[in-house]
């Protein structure tokens, strides 16, 4: 039978508690970033909002979080879309994604306790497998948010997803091109104007928290596969 504790994990610990702060700080900064987008653009246009030469149109950037009004010679970003709140946005997000990375990767390993010197803490299959399930649920969790959010207009009705959630009578926009990943659809209003049914900051997010949620994911096959083999090697099947 296998021994309790015979088996070990990376301590994965402060890289959670790092990607979670990480992640608050990026919130909050978008936050502040979103807020300083509210009316930019008629600011731009209405001329309140000097630039080099004459104003040509405005467009939104994904992240950090901004409204780009373009004029003649240059452009203009709004508050929070440069200086200093951009690089700490980009140092946030880079943390997270580089902690969070790691420490999906670290579970979907199995290193041997007694090599791993301090960064290996033993652990039991059934352990291992109830760590990893809870990143899966998390991750997997968290992607399903931020896809339903993005796409429940599209599984509504693709054809019309320009039009679902209103009332519209006879004016509706028309949806002219549609996909499911990234979640996005072109819309075409009656006065010709065309835009996206989603920021396209929440398109990209919808798509790309698809990977750590398939990394969690591989990290919990993995465990539970290690674990039915230990079971299926126990004499009476109860090895932990």
């Amino acid at each position: 039978m296998a021994k309790a504790h015979a088996y070990g994990g990376y301590r994965t610990g402060g890289l959670w508690i790092a990607a979670g702060a990480s992640f608050g700080g990026v919130v909050v900064g978008s936050g502040l970033a979103l807020f300083g987008m509210l009316e930019f653009d008629e600011q731009c246009a209405q001329g309140l909002i000097r630039g080099p030469g004459r104003f040509l149109h405005a467009r939104d950037r994904a992240f950090p979080p901004a409204t780009v009004c373009e004029f003649e010679q240059g452009e203009v970003v709004s508050p929070g879309g440069q200086g200093v709140l951009s690089v700490l946005l980009w140092a946030g997000l880079l943390v997270l994604v580089g902690c969070l990375l790691t420490a999906l990767v670290a579970e979907c390993l199995d290193p041997d306790p007694r090599r791993g010197g301090g960064l290996v803490v033993p652990m039991t299959r059934a352990e291992k497998l109830r760590r990893t399930g809870t990143a899966f649920f998390v991750t997997g969790s968290a992607f399903l948010l931020c896809y339903a959010a993005a796409a429940w207009r599209l599984f509504a009705g693709p054809s019309s997803a320009c039009a679902a959630g209103a009332d519209w009578g006879t004016q509706a926009p028309r949806t002219l091109e549609y996909g499911f990943l990234p979640p996005q659809a072109t819309c075409q209003y009656t006065s010709g104007l065309t835009r996206p049914l989603n920021p396209d900051w929440l398109a990209a997010l919808a798509t790309e928290s698809a990977v750590p949620a398939a990394l969690a994911g591989i990290g919990f096959a993995l465990a539970w596969r290690r674990r039915r083999a230990e079971r299926r090697a126990s004499p009476a099947g109860t090895g932990r």
